[in-house]
């Protein structure tokens, strides 16, 4: 699940169909069908067969369906829905920076917690709180990919084995309303897992900001298996 793994950062100069919604993931609607009643804040999962017949495939050729597939999410924690005890961040105060020791402020230790599983926050001042596993955090006018650019909503996504730049249609994933606002973006590789959390036709969808507390219950934070692509 996306709360398992953290993506990669590789600094440039240094080494997400609905309305936007202050404080929401882009075209992430803020009321949805009921989710699944979660009684912890692990993720659901759906496993729904494919609904279109798709022959396996043992690569992700570009231009060809490709079924099999395991859709997990990522999304950017927003420091105003989380609270509890504070805790004090070190890093580097810019982006041009890596494992600084520079006092960034303190924050609720759940935020800085979802930061370092999500990999980017926006702060009560307006800045995002940024982390990646090989630069630490830092602070920055936005929230970045592997490559230094700006995460786009219900557009960045992250796989291994497909090329940067690669774009990709979700074509079944079941019959849900999250699935089908998946279905209906247009997705292209820009991202990177942190090695090792990412894996054999798995793919992680960035949905944006979190639109409320205990995001991770929502519907929206959730796992498809047997999902179908096409990789174009």
């Amino acid at each position: 699940m996306g709360g398992a793994r953290r993506l990669s950062l590789l600094m440039l100069t240094c080494l997400a169909a609905c309305s936007t919604v202050e404080g929401s993931p882009t075209g992430v609607p803020t009321t949805t069908t009921t989710p699944p009643v979660v009684t912890t804040t692990a993720p659901s999962t759906t496993t729904i067969p494919p609904t279109t017949p798709v022959p396996p495939t043992t690569t992700t050729a570009v231009g060809q369906q490709s079924a099999g597939w395991t859709i997990t999410v990522y999304y950017t924690a927003v420091e105003s829905f989380h609270s509890g005890e504070r805790k004090r961040v070190r890093g580097c105060p810019k982006i041009d920076c890596a494992n600084g020791s520079d006092d960034l402020g303190s924050y609720p230790a759940d935020f800085v917690e979802a930061v370092e599983s999500e990999g980017t926050g926006r702060t009560a001042s307006g800045k995002y709180l940024n982390w990646s596993h090989d630069s630490g955090f830092w602070l920055d006018t936005a929230p970045r990919d592997t490559n230094g650019g700006v995460l786009e909503p219900f557009v960045s996504a992250a796989a291994d084995g497909l090329p940067k730049g690669a774009r990709v249609k979700i074509v079944s994933c079941g019959q849900t309303d999250v699935c089908a606002k998946f279905r209906s973006a247009s997705w292209v590789i820009k991202d990177s897992f942190t090695p090792g959390l990412g894996g054999t036709k798995h793919i992680d969808l960035y949905l944006g900001e979190e639109n409320g507390p205990r995001f991770t219950e929502s519907a929206w934070y959730t796992t498809f298996t047997q999902a179908v692509l096409l990789i174009g």
